[in-house]
């Protein structure tokens, strides 16, 4: 897969370039091998100290980066046994949300994800991500069948939002999204949402309403898109920088806030730069949230989320 590199992502790309020139050089021209070495470790350097200060606009751009892991990666590379539960039993089925029952690392869990598509078609299969009605009352459908079997719920959130259509609209998406994450909520049993890309309105908070609310490093986490806020407060969505840098999006603030529990590092580079290493490490990370969370018992479960919920936005 041919590397698509980022806007700011350039003095970086023209370094690589110059690898890849020189490395083809050396089999028709003698070695470069020092030159080639030397360039590497400068590109690793410039890409370490690059993602190291990157503004909330570039966190946007790394979280929407089209080489990403969606939630199949995540579900090829962290599950087994995972049977898909297609439908929600009223209208049909949606597939800018995908879900069903797995094993995570042999534990039985139900698991459920925003999927937005790796090429034309699959994007337009999976809608780029944008879930209607359906897609929320299949959430529902799940996690009402995680707790009659005592199941954890995992969630791997990657929207922009909900789907604003015609057809979603008439098929009551603003109840679906405020059912889903009213189930959520009211679960008793243990449920981890992890933000892995973008995390874009009621379309992510209807799957996202968990125990723990985890989040990658280069993610983003917002009541409406850069582009939407921009478009609402200027009238102008080419300021979307300017209200990325406004909206208090990236995980630091949203640990202040309190809106996340916990945010996990990615590879140099973006979760895109090593989607193995970044997948196992969400596994890592949600073994140690799932061992504090399943002694707790269903009262408890549901009294801790409603207590953290109640606490976002609270001063002192």
């Amino acid at each position: 897969m041919a590397t698509h590199y980022l806007d700011f992502e350039k003095p970086i790309a023209d370094l690589e370039a110059k690898i890849e020139e020189l490395s083809l050089l050396s089999s028709t021209a003698g070695s470069f091998e020092s030159e080639i070495e030397g360039l590497r470790k400068k590109a690793e350097n410039l890409r370490k100290k690059t993602y190291a200060s990157l503004d909330p606009w570039m966190k946007t751009a790394v979280a929407r980066h089209p080489q990403r892991p969606h939630f199949i990666d995540y579900i090829s590379g962290l599950f087994t046994d995972f049977v898909e539960l297609k439908g929600d039993r009223q209208f049909g089925d949606d597939q800018a949300i995908l879900g069903g029952l797995a094993r995570f690392r042999g534990q039985p869990v139900v698991v459920m994800g925003h999927e937005k598509g790796h090429d034309t078609q699959t994007r337009l299969t999976h809608n780029f991500g944008m879930a209607r009605p359906e897609g929320y009352r299949k959430a529902v459908r799940l996690m009402d069948m995680a707790e009659q079997y005592g199941l954890p719920v995992l969630s791997f959130v990657d929207t922009a939002g909900a789907y604003p259509g015609l057809g979603a609209e008439e098929r009551g998406q603003a109840e679906a999204i405020a059912r889903s994450t009213e189930r959520g909520l009211t679960l008793g049993v243990p449920s981890i949402a992890t933000i892995t890309g973008e995390g874009g309105s009621g379309g992510a908070i209807a799957i996202a309403s968990a125990s723990r609310v985890l989040m990658l490093e280069h993610s983003i986490y917002s009541v409406i898109s850069p582009e939407g806020a921009a478009g609402i407060l200027w009238r102008d969505g080419a300021r979307a920088k300017d209200a990325a840098m406004a909206m208090k999006i990236t995980g630091p603030d949203l640990m202040e806030l309190k809106i996340v529990d916990r945010i996990i590092p990615e590879p140099t580079g973006g979760a895109h730069a090593d989607r193995d290493a970044a997948i196992s490490k969400v596994g890592d990370v949600l073994v140690e949230e799932l061992k504090a969370l399943t002694p707790l018992s269903p009262e408890q479960l549901r009294k801790d989320r409603a207590d953290r919920f109640y606490a976002i936005g609270r001063l002192g």
